[in-house]
């Protein structure tokens, strides 16, 4: 019988659980890198919107390689913003607080948003959920770059295009958190996280170099484009999303429950004896370290405990209940001040760079794509290191530390050329987007399924939406207060993103001392 081909022998050396488990894996990280590619235009479009020329500097060339390159310029352009040096209203002298004032829309209507986006989805099918989320949000990604075709210069228009597309995007992320959960176990969960946050880093990427390609000569499809792009991710989504290895009778990866006997519609879960070696095997660090009762005697679950039934899926819980989760309160209290420094640089970073190097829109999108590269590796980097420790906030907290004088350097040498702002902006994208990939990820799938809910499995949508949601609002308020500094200077913006980076360490300070003092298993004990 003839050898089978190197390739078929790879195929069949993975079973059908695994080939699915990697499908998803895949499938989810394709669902939000098209999420965040259409967040990116904006930051990419500011340079275009507010431009620094003299009037009727080169006016008649740039209409007529618009039309000449695209056939969709808008003749009476010029008639509208005679100068020719940006795109009504942004064309005027608080140009910067009216750009804030879109990032302020987007963010605050996604931060108010994503409370009830998890509570809801906790209720909904998480592929119909999250195909609506992801239509719309191309539907209104697009109607902003249809304000370049129609000539439409209100700020009314932009901004409530804004408001409604940050409000279907919080969809998103509790969908494919919680989908992925499903899948993965807690074993190396922060490897495979980190590894899947880096979509965001992906997304940023792509979104810079497709908007900056048409940034100069037809903004418009710098919208229209990565909007087609999540509609048809949507329908992707529809015809392919499997939400629980359960649906296709896989086995996930997720530690089987211990067995619990049924009485009606409740199931009552007994505790088992302790044998002797259980007794004196060390307390799981999660349990030893976040569930004190007194601050010194761990508790110990050996009480009845009745959960609903449905197959061991609980009730979801409930938005005060999720907030007493040890440890949620804190961890989103610091991601609002990490996201408030990661949003600000996805939103004013191009922007910067113009300022500073003196480069057209379009290279200034392509060079911030570096601090996207750093975050990729930032996010890897922090959840090998938060599984080798197993402390996930003593990781945070180290590369928050880092990063506050990283942020320094960066203003002080980014101002001496390019080779000095392309190393910077590697090394702050690793330190700045390290924290908040891993606590939106690993962080948020610990925390859903923390010990303390035992068993209930409805929520971690609701965990990850109360630690996204407040996280959102220091994204919210990280662009805006940029948008008010800036006239000042951009020396004053660092100032206030490293006082937010301190901001952050400040509130894990309380979990990092239960962690170093708390010492938890080697490795190889980890709960897979």
């Amino acid at each position: 019988m003839a050898r089978l081909p190197a390739g078929i022998r790879f195929i069949v050396s993975f079973s059908r659980d695994q080939w699915y488990t990697a499908f998803v894996f895949a499938l989810t990280y394709l669902l939000y890198a098209s999420f965040h590619l259409s967040r990116k235009p904006i930051s990419i479009v500011k340079g275009e919107l507010h431009k620094l020329c003299t009037s009727g500097d080169e006016a008649e060339p740039r209409l007529g390689d618009q039309s000449d390159s695209t056939g969709l310029a808008a003749p009476h352009q010029l008639q509208e913003n005679k100068s020719d040096c940006g795109w009504a209203p942004f064309d005027k002298g608080n140009y910067q607080q009216l750009l804030g004032a879109l990032d302020y829309s987007f963010l605050c209507a996604y931060a108010v948003g994503m409370y009830f986006s998890g509570i809801i989805g906790e209720r909904l099918p998480i592929r119909y959920y999250l195909t609506f989320g992801m239509l719309a949000s191309g539907a209104f990604t697009a109607l902003f770059g249809l304000g370049y075709f129609y000539d439409i210069h209100s700020l009314g228009f932009y901004v409530v295009t804004q408001v409604i597309n940050g409000l279907v995007q919080t969809t998103g992320w509790p969908s494919v958190v919680t989908c992925l959960s499903n899948w993965f176990g807690k074993g190396r969960r922060g490897l495979i996280m980190g590894v899947w946050n880096s979509h965001t880093s992906v997304g940023n990427i792509l979104g810079s170099l497709i908007a900056g390609y048409w940034v100069s000569t037809c903004w418009g499809l710098s919208f229209v484009i990565p909007g087609a792009i999540v509609a048809t991710m949507g329908m992707v989504c529809f015809l392919f999303l499997i939400e629980h290895p359960k649906d296709i009778h896989c086995t996930s990866t997720l530690t089987a429950h211990s067995k619990a006997y049924e009485n009606g519609t409740n199931r009552f879960r007994l505790p088992k004896p302790a044998s002797l070696s259980e007794k004196s095997r060390p307390l799981d660090p999660e349990m030893q370290c976040l569930l004190l009762s007194d601050g010194k005697t761990p508790i110990h679950p050996s009480h009845i405990v009745i959960l609903p039934g449905d197959s061991g899926n609980g009730m979801a819980i409930s938005f005060t209940g999720a907030l007493r989760i040890p440890g949620v309160i804190e961890f989103s209290l610091c991601l609002l001040f990490a996201k408030l420094v990661s949003y600000t640089f996805l939103f004013w970073l191009p922007l910067y760079i113009t300022s500073v190097d003196h480069l057209d829109a379009q290279r200034a999108g392509e060079l911030s794509t570096l601090f996207d590269v750093g975050g990729l590796f930032g996010g890897i980097l922090a959840g090998v290191i938060s599984d080798r420790l197993e402390k996930r906030a003593s990781t945070c907290g180290l590369m928050l530390l880092l990063a506050a004088p990283t942020l320094y350097v960066f203003s002080a040498v980014s101002r001496m050329g390019l080779e000095a702002t392309v190393a910077m902006l590697l090394l702050s994208g690793a330190l700045v987007s390290g924290p908040y990939a891993l606590i939106t990820t690993a962080v948020s799938a610990d925390l859903g399924t923390h010990k303390s809910l035992k068993g209930n499995s409805h929520a971690l949508s609701t965990v990850t939406a109360i630690i996204d949601g407040t996280g959102s609002v220091g994204a919210a308020l990280g662009p805006l207060l940029a948008g008010l500094i800036s006239p000042s200077g951009w020396s004053n913006v660092f100032y206030m993103l490293m006082f937010a980076d301190a901001c952050a360490l400040l509130f894990l300070v309380r979990l990092i001392h239960k962690e170093l003092s708390c010492p938890g298993p080697a490795v190889g004990n980890q709960a897979p």
